[in-house]
């Protein structure tokens, strides 16, 4: 599978954002996560290509940083979700800002070192064929989305019920997995319907696909 990579972002724009979003993330993750083997994931992700690496290689953020940039903005809808009267008020929803963290920043962790860049040749508008660059998958540990997500992280430290289902349900009814399950998870674990509408808001509004750039 693969797709052209978005060429809305010049790539030195690319590269400073990326660099902003390495630093606020892990500003972030330090300021709130203090969990033990905390600092072993962080190190982990340090090491892969977590702050380069695409959000998906067609529609949000495929781009180089992309998968930091969704990252933060999942942690900034969650965060502002989780913070609204009704949310707090009225149906008793309320978690730590360790917990919040982990969810939105944690929940694309499956694809971390999971896309690769490689070239092909097209036409431009001139008709003269040029190397193009684009975005393929490669998936090397192949154990699903939201699960693989809760298994990465579950491997540096221990997670939460509520996270690790936050995690797991985070696409929704718009994944593979069985409706009835879904919606279990949803009922039981707001947190897990929380972190749902925070990813589609990212990824639809807050980022959206190249066509609707």
């Amino acid at each position: 599978m693969s797709y052209q990579m978005n060429d809305s972002l010049a790539p030195s724009a690319i590269s400073a954002q990326a660099a902003a979003n390495r630093l606020r993330f892990i500003d972030i993750f330090k300021t709130t996560i203090s969990r033990e083997g905390a600092d072993k994931l962080l190190a982990y992700l340090e090491s892969s290509d977590f702050f380069t690496a695409p959000a998906s290689t067609r529609y949000h953020g495929n781009y180089e940083g992309g998968l930091c940039q969704h990252s933060l903005n999942v942690y900034d809808a969650l965060v502002d979700i989780l913070a609204r009267p009704r949310v707090k008020e009225l149906y008793g929803i309320s978690y730590s800002d360790e917990s919040i963290a982990i969810a939105a920043l944690l929940h694309d962790l499956c694809k971390v070192n999971f896309y690769k860049v490689s070239s092909r040749n097209v036409k431009n508008e001139q008709g003269k064929w040029e190397s193009v660059p684009y975005y393929t998958i490669e998936d090397n540990l192949p154990y699903g989305h939201g699960e693989k997500s809760v298994y990465i992280a579950s491997g540096y430290m221990r997670l939460t019920r509520d996270e690790a289902f936050a995690i797991r349900y985070h696409m929704g009814f718009s994944g593979p997995e069985d409706p009835g399950n879904v919606g279990k998870a949803l009922e039981m674990f707001p947190l897990a319907w929380a972190l749902c509408v925070a990813d589609m808001e990212a990824a639809y509004f807050m980022e959206g696909s190249p066509e609707k750039k």
